[in-house]
This record gives C-alpha cells, structure tokens and sequence, in this order.
C-alpha cells in the first residue's frame, strides 16, 4: 500500500502532540446553549469551532473557512473535492457520575484519554486533522481535493450541517469517524413519539406530586427523581427496595415536607443501544406504582404508561411495534425525558427502527396502542434508514484500508445511531470505535484510547492518499 511506511512514522512521531490537542479541545464545554448573534449554538461550540480552526491555520493550512459558526472547513488539494470527512465538536451534557476526571479537565491515564467528547467526536475530529496534516506534511501529491467538515449541533439534530449544505454540494465520497469499525454503511430510521396524558388534579393522598427524569433524548437517563405527598421514607422502603431488586436501579427515599423524595440510580448508555444501560426513569415508575398511591386518573394512566413500555424492554414488544431484520438488527426504543406533574405527564421516547420498520406504519400501530390505554401519542420526528451498499468504490477502499493496517475482518456494519451520513447518499461511518470497546460515549468517564486514534490517523489519511491521489 503506497505511502503506508511513511504515514506510520509520521503518526508515531507527533502522537503526542495529537493527544495535546485533543485535550486542549475536550477542555472546552461545547454542549448546545442559547443562539445568540453570530453563535447559533451558543458559545461553547462557537469556541471549540474556533479552536480547532486556529489549529488548523497553525499547521499551515490555508483553505480554512468559518460557515458562520455552524461549520468549519479545512480544504486541501486541487479542486473538486472528491472526499469529504464529517466530524463534530459538540457534545452532549455532562452529567453526574465521573470518577477519573472532571467532564472538562482531560487527563491521560492507562493509555487512555478521559473527557467530555475524547470519543464522541472531539478525538476523532482531531486524528482527521492530522491526518490531512500528515498528507500535507509529506508531500503525498493529491489529483483531487479533500475537505474536513467540523461541525457544532450533531447532538441535537445536525442543523449545522443541514445550513452548510445548502450553501455547498456533498462530495461524491464522504465518510464520517463518528461510528463503528469497520466501516458502518447502514443507520436505522428514527422514531420520536411523546406520549402524553391529561387528567383532572386529584387531592386525595398519597399522591405523587411529581416526577423528573432526563436530559437529552438521545441517551438513556441515568438518574430519575419523585416527590410523593402522604407517604414517609419508612413507609416506602420495602416497596422500594423490591423494585431495586427487580430493576437493577438503585432507589433512595429521603422525608421532605408533607412526604417522601424518591431518586433512582440507573446507569446511562446511548439510545442507540438503551439495553447497555439501566434506564433510571423506567425503573423509577416501576417502583411508584406499587405503592399504596390512592386511586385517581392519574396513577391509572401512570399503569397504562408503564405497561407500554415496561422497565427492561428495548424492542417495543408492548408497544405492538417490535420488528428486525439481518442487516440493521432490531427495533429499539426508551423513554429518556419524562415531566409527571397533578394535572397530565409527557414522556419522550427515542426509538431505532430497522430497514424493515416502516417509520409511519410503526408509529401508526404505536398510536391506537397507545389510545387503547387511554393515552396520547404524539409523532415529533421520523427519519427513514440510510444503507450504502457493500460493493460501492469507497466503502471497498475503507474496508481495504483496515484489513491492511489492523489485520482484523473487514466486514459492513449497522448500527442504530444516525451520523451526520444520515442523509448523504453513497456516505458511511468509518471509526473510530473498534470491535468490543465501550468508551461510555454519553456517559460518564468517557473516553478513548490514543492508540486507537494514532492507528485512525493512519488510516484516514491512507484513505486520502488512495482516494484523492
């Protein structure tokens, strides 16, 4: 493989200082806030869209552009661009539960880097930098173009992505280091229904006063909380900790005025896949409904809510909504944000639905259940699935590419999370995350091995020398 020796010895060589600048990033807290003028996604992924540009420029480059902070680029080669790689530097919510470092104070331990972002894309982005850096800094000669994209809301539905690319063409190859290894040609569909009820106030106690849980729809909630009038900690406990043993969720009661505070301990996991994680909220409504509540409209829809979509359950059984096939697996879905108040509930619900799903069909059958029970379904969003096929020119040269320099089967994957591909027709997912490696990606003590990210580097720019060469 043309040019390998020589990109291995440049990635060994500044390994370092790849890590140096990945943790100058991840130090920066780019998670979505208030538009303000000039920043539509508010000032965290402003300054991480500026910081990786001025790296950028300190290495040499000089095609390098601000979309009015939704993107930037940095382009290089002879035009057209024939390879376009899509990275984002936001990132989710921090959360509660880190260990090993503070979300935003990056360290290196065990090989590994710790952060908000090392993985989910903030490293990611960096080894592409480096990767043009290295073609670049070698001289490799280039026929076509290559640009790097980084964007700034891909946590909160790619509207960076969707501006720029009405200004701009997609290049005729693109792929993005925000998935899986070996190279991830297909993404299931996305379904957003709320279901939602309404009931008139009842005063009659017990009574649950209300219920939070969640942060962002796209991770299963790792902690959920309730306050329920009427009742004391002592009163609870025996229900509450025959709910811990049959959802795995840790459940604490504490007294607080005129009732008992009740907080569920689940574990966080992306929503892709919600059977990694232990959802907090389901575990919680599990538990409320065996106690000794009185009987109003609002407990029974609470029932009917948690008989849709019991704790544990990911495939939409009770929903009547379960489907899989081959090639992307099986429908998921979870509840991450609910709001319980005395007068109705909403509960925000992310599923993955396979090629075969059928996102309209599904939400359809998902409604009349849902009625059935007396509740209210509402359709907030539906994306169709993306699949590349196999035999396309660019996923044989990825594929290639990592049988080459990994030794390891190079094989098409799925998987339920959408890419900023999502929506590119010909475009994959290409790293950076190996085969059996869980980097807790939206959770805490995110993080992700340097040598994972040297041999991407490696990797990414073999791809541009063979692609754009």
């Amino acid at each position: 493989m043309q040019y390998r020796e020589q990109i291995e010895a440049y990635f060994d060589a500044h390994r370092e200082d790849m890590v140096r600048d990945i943790m100058d990033l991840v130090s920066i807290r780019s998670v979505d806030g208030e538009a303000l003028p000039g920043k539509p996604f508010g000032e965290g992924p402003a300054a991480a869209l500026a910081a990786a540009l001025d790296k950028a420029r300190e290495y040499g480059f000089t095609d390098v552009r601000n979309v009015d902070n939704y993107v930037g680029t940095v382009t290089m080669g002879p035009q057209p661009v024939q390879l376009g790689i899509l990275a984002h530097l936001d990132v989710v919510p921090e959360g509660k539960g880190w260990t090993v470092c503070q979300p935003y104070a990056p360290i290196v331990k065990d090989g590994n880097i710790y952060g908000r972002g090392a993985s989910d894309d903030k490293g990611p982005a960096v080894a592409a930098l480096y990767a043009l850096r290295c073609v670049r800094e070698l001289g490799i000669p280039l026929k076509q173009g290559v640009r790097l994209i980084l964007g700034t809301a891909e946590e909160t539905g790619s509207d960076d992505i969707a501006y720029y690319f009405k200004k701009e063409s997609a290049p005729p190859m693109v792929f993005s280091p925000d998935g899986d290894y070996p190279v991830l040609n297909t993404e299931k569909g996305q379904l957003r229904p709320d279901l939602t009820a309404a009931f008139e106030e009842s005063a009659a106690l017990p009574r649950i006063r209300s219920i939070e849980g969640g942060l962002v729809l796209n991770a299963v909630p790792p902690e959920a909380r309730a306050v329920v009038e009427g009742l004391s900690a002592a009163q609870v406990r025996s229900a509450l900790d025959a709910a811990a043993t049959a959802t795995g969720a840790v459940l604490e009661a504490a007294d607080t005025e005129g009732g008992v505070e009740i907080l569920a301990r689940g574990k966080n996991a992306h929503a892709s896949r919600p059977w990694e994680g232990n959802n907090a909220i389901t575990a919680l409504i599990a538990a409320l409904v065996t106690l000794p509540l009185a009987e109003c409209e609002g407990i029974e829809k609470l029932r009917a809510l948690a008989r849709l979509l019991p704790h544990g359950e990911t495939d939409g059984s009770s929903l009547g909504i379960a489907c899989a096939d081959e090639i992307s697996g099986a429908l998921t879905i979870s509840l991450n944000i609910f709001h319980y108040m005395p007068t109705g509930f909403r509960a925000r619900c992310d599923s993955r639905v396979p090629l075969c799903g059928g996102e309209e069909q599904l939400f359809a059958i998902l409604q009349k259940r849902a009625e059935g029970t007396g509740l209210q379904a509402e359709l907030i969003l539906s994306e169709p699935p993306h699949h590349t096929p196999e035999d396309t020119p660019l996923v044989q040269a990825l594929l290639k590419i990592y049988s080459d320099y990994t030794g390891l089967e190079a094989k098409c994957v799925s998987m339920g999370g959408g890419t900023y591909v999502h929506d590119i027709a010909g475009g994959v997912a290409f790293g950076c995350e190996f085969p059996g490696i869980d980097t807790n990606m939206h959770g805490p003590d995110e993080f992700v091995r340097i040598d994972d990210l040297v041999i991407s580097g490696k990797m990414f720019a073999q791809a541009i020398a063979d692609l754009c060469g």
